[in-house]
This record gives C-alpha cells, sequence and structure tokens, in this order.
C-alpha cells in the first residue's frame, strides 16, 4: 500500500512538473524613454507610432512572450531626467528591454543604467556615433551622423565643389558631423572655407548666414535638428540670398525631415541631402509601410524616427525568436549581432563588432512633386558601415 502510495504521489509531481511545464510564459515588458512634450515632442511621437505599428502589423506576442509596452516622457533634452527613467523602469517596473532614446545625451545617460541593470537597451534613434560604445548592452537600428555625413562629402567633391563651410548645432550629432564632413572633403582634397558651431535652439541664424555669404563658399554644410531651428535656417538661407550668391545647400536628411517639409516650403526645394530613409523611397517594402502608416495616423508623415522604431521592434521580435524568448542582456545582444532584414529603408544588418546598423544611404533632393515636397533620391550608396568607428 505504502508502495502505491508512492508511485501515485510521483505520478502527481510529475503531473505538476509537466503542467508547470507548459504555464504561459512571463509577459515581457519594454520600456520606452522618448520624448513626449517640449521641444522634441515630435520624435517621440514618431518612434512611438512605429513602434505601435510593427506591433500592430505582427502581433502582440512573440516566442511565447505577450508583449507590454511602457512609455516614460524625458521632456527633451534632460540627461538625468533618462537616467532617472530608465532606472525607475528597472527597478519599479521591472522591464526586460529598455528602448527608444531619440537624443543623444539621454542615451548617454541611461547607458550605464542598461550596464548595471544587465538589459538590453535598443536605441531607435540617437545618432552619435559613440552611443553604441557607451554599454556592451546597446544595439541601435536607426543610423549615425559620420554614417550619413561622409557620403555627401563624397558627392560634393564628385560634382564640382571644392569649398565648403560648416555650420552645425552644438552637441553631439553637430559635432559627429561637423568632423567626419570636414576629415572626408578634405582627403578628398577640399578645402574647409570655415565652421561654426550654433546652439541647438537657435531661433535666428542672421550673424551666421552673413559670416558665410561674406566667405564665399562654393558651397555649406548644414546639420540641425528638424523643428524650429532648420526652418529658421533654410528661410534665412533663401530670405538673405545666399542661393542667389551660388553658395549650394549640402545637408543631412534630418534638415529636410519628411514631417517638417511643410513647415520649410519653398525654402527646402533644391537642397541636397544625404540619409538612409525617405519615404518617396521606391520599395515594395516601403510603398507597404508608407501605406499602412498613413492609415493609422492619417495627421503624420512617416520619417527616419517612425522607421527607427519600426526596424527596433522588428529586431527586438526576431532576437526574441532566436533567443527563445530569453531577453537577458547576454543571450539577446548575442543573437542581435548580424540580424539582417529588409526594412522599408532597403536592406540592413546589425554590425557583429560594433552592433550598430549597416544600410544603404541615398543621395537625395528636395523637390515638389504632383504638388508634394519630397526627398528624391538618384544616388545610392550600399551597406554604408559607422565610419566613426571603422576609421574612415
Amino acid at each position: 500500500m505504502k508502495f502505491v502510495k508512492t508511485l501515485i504521489g510521483v505520478a502527481l509531481l510529475a503531473g505538476a512538473l509537466s503542467s508547470g511545464a507548459q504555464a504561459p510564459a512571463k509577459d515581457l515588458t519594454i520600456g520606452l524613454v522618448l520624448s513626449m512634450s517640449g521641444p522634441f515632442a515630435d520624435y517621440g511621437k514618431q518612434i512611438k507610432h512605429g513602434v505601435d505599428l510593427y506591433v500592430a502589423e505582427h502581433g502582440d506576442t512573440v516566442a511565447g512572450r505577450k508583449i507590454k509596452l511602457l512609455v516614460k516622457d524625458d521632456t527633451g533634452i534632460a540627461p538625468a531626467v533618462a537616467r532617472r527613467l530608465a532606472q525607475e523602469f528597472l527597478v519599479n517596473d521591472k522591464v526586460d528591454i529598455l528602448a527608444g532614446f531619440d537624443l543623444t545625451p539621454n542615451a548617454f545617460s541611461a547607458a550605464p543604467v542598461a550596464t548595471q541593470g544587465k538589459v538590453p537597451m535598443v536605441v531607435m534613434n540617437a545618432a552619435t556615433s559613440s552611443v553604441t560604445e557607451k554599454s556592451p548592452n546597446i544595439v541601435r537600428t536607426s543610423m549615425t551622423l559620420p554614417q550619413n555625413t561622409a557620403p555627401m562629402a563624397r558627392w560634393a567633391w564628385d560634382n564640382g565643389i571644392k569649398s565648403v563651410y560648416t555650420l552645425v548645432a552644438d552637441y553631439g550629432p553637430g559635432h559627429d558631423s561637423e568632423t567626419q564632413f570636414q576629415k572626408s572633403f578634405k582627403a578628398l582634397g577640399g578645402k574647409i572655407a570655415g565652421e561654426v558651431r550654433t546652439p541647438v535652439d537657435t531661433a535666428d541664424y542672421a550673424a551666421y548666414l552673413a559670416r558665410i555669404r561674406d566667405a564665399k563658399p562654393d558651397a555649406v554644410f548644414f546639420f540641425v535638428p528638424p523643428g524650429s531651428s532648420s526652418v529658421a535656417l533654410l528661410k534665412g538661407f533663401k530670405e538673405r540670398g545666399l542661393d542667389k550668391a551660388g553658395i549650394r545647400e549640402l545637408a543631412t536628411g534630418d534638415l529636410t525631415d519628411e514631417n517638417e517639409l511643410e513647415a520649410l516650403g519653398d525654402a527646402a526645394v533644391g537642397v541636397i541631402s544625404s540619409f538612409h530613409y525617405s519615404d518617396a523611397h521606391d520599395s515594395p517594402e516601403n510603398k507597404r509601410f508608407v501605406a499602412a502608416y498613413r492609415k493609422a495616423f492619417p495627421k503624420d508623415r512617416p520619417n527616419f524616427m517612425a522607421v527607427g522604431g519600426y526596424d527596433g521592434m522588428h529586431l527586438i521580435y526576431q532576437a526574441l525568436e532566436k533567443t527563445k524568448g530569453d531577453a537577458s542582456a547576454d543571450a539577446f545582444i548575442a543573437a542581435a549581432k548580424g540580424l539582417k532584414w529588409i526594412s522599408p529603408r532597403g536592406p540592413v544588418e546589425i554590425d557583429p563588432q560594433t552592433r550598430d546598423i549597416v544600410q544603404n544611404i541615398y543621395i537625395r533632393k528636395t523637390e515638389r512633386v504632383n504638388g508634394v515636397l519630397q526627398n528624391t533620391e538618384f544616388d545610392t550608396h550600399k551597406a554604408v558601415k559607422d565610419p566613426g568607428k571603422a576609421g574612415g
């Protein structure tokens, strides 16, 4: 009798273990740190739109784990706030993955939290080259400024531009773009006619534009964040007649961001830019993305930040499929390295060495097509790595 009871106990235990093994996996929580208010609120909105669209299209469950999204507002360039929010996500909300990070200073400040908390951190925009070097747990799905800038320097030289004046916003991405443009352009034989760094929130560029006009360069290379600054800069350029003086406008594509084109108006026409995404990119994947985005968010145009959020979620889903739902930093980052897919922007890959994105960079011209301003791609630099890390 005792033997029978023992067998029954073993059977019950085995059944319990079997039942436990088949229990639903714990929800997977992603904590998004984004600028949802303040002067950069459009950044956070666009990234969140991209995230939401991907989840709507691909479902809210991956590798048996239900995805739960939480959002905290860092209010703009606020490193201390971003760091505190990342800590709150780990300590209070027990998130499995940190993500978002539209601004470089905020990504820098949160990076140690990802390292100490041993969680992955998926950067969906912040574009200073060194962001991925701030933590071994960071992987980026957006871009770097050097990656977008080096092809612009090459195009300028190949198209007869011999002297360029650089004007950039005085923070990490601006410094990166200035350094890379000058390095690449001078290596080709070009001359830097002058340089200036302006406050990030500059509203009046008159004095700077006067200096550029007096220097009489063949072109000016701009980097300022999209928004009120880019509107003031491009409108000031035309109002002060720099275009009539024969000075050409070169920039990274942030300057003519799709969501700012209406505000820029004809001041944007003729700008030559280099960038990894345009909503006019001609591919089946992008046409589907743009159509779905416009249906979901009819008041907005999809831009590079929306694609950064969309692809950020693609990376998260694909990495989790590989790890069978394991979101621990070591497993997740190992799975993310070398991932390849076709994005709305074109073919992309995560560099196994740098954990940064490898992608095509397109040379574009801003023009009106059927009455609508768009960034029309006319040249492609394929599979560009970040030259800030590749020694380029």
